[in-house]
């Protein structure tokens, strides 16, 4: 059975050793979450796969162009797109047995979820966290993402 609070499905999404980050960018001073977020993974032991069609290589590692065209799959994706890329790469999770999803959400530049997404994944039997960011949560989560993590549970911001 998948998990059903926040918290269970953070801590089983991080305890997952392979995780792919659709939404790396070559471009950081514009679209950086993705790419803080493949290198917090990164630091943490996780083996972590960049995913962006329109990229070859990511920081020296190899970029994939969707989910199916990782040797050896994943545990779990974090996706960092606008919300109609979301509903394409959710798919793409049934197609490759991905059973962990995070669609990252930011208090500044916007959100990955899309609610067509997030239901396709409950109807899929897909762990899904919609929204939040997870550099909010695990080993070595700096100030500025513990502050935001305590601003968005006492907004009610936090997904459930």
């Amino acid at each position: 059975m998948a998990p059903t609070t926040l918290e269970a499905k953070v801590y089983d999404f991080l305890a997952q050793k392979r995780i792919a980050v659709a939404g790396v960018s070559r471009n950081n001073s514009h679209h950086p979450a993705g790419n803080l977020i493949y290198r917090r993974l990164k630091e943490t032991g996780h083996d972590v796969f960049a995913v962006n069609p329109n990229m070859q290589t990511f920081e020296g590692d190899p970029c994939y162009p969707n989910l199916q065209s990782i040797p050896g799959g994943v545990d779990g994706v974090v996706i960092i797109t606008r919300p109609e890329v979301t509903k394409r790469i959710v798919h793409d999770c049934s197609a490759a047995g991905v059973r962990r999803v995070w669609m990252h959400q930011s208090l500044a530049k916007g959100s990955s979820v899309s609610p067509q997404a997030v239901e396709y994944c409950r109807q899929h039997d897909i762990s899904v966290i919609a929204g939040a960011c997870p550099m909010m949560y695990g080993v070595g989560v700096d100030f500025a993402h513990r502050g935001m993590r305590w601003i968005m549970r006492l907004t009610g911001g936090l997904p459930t």
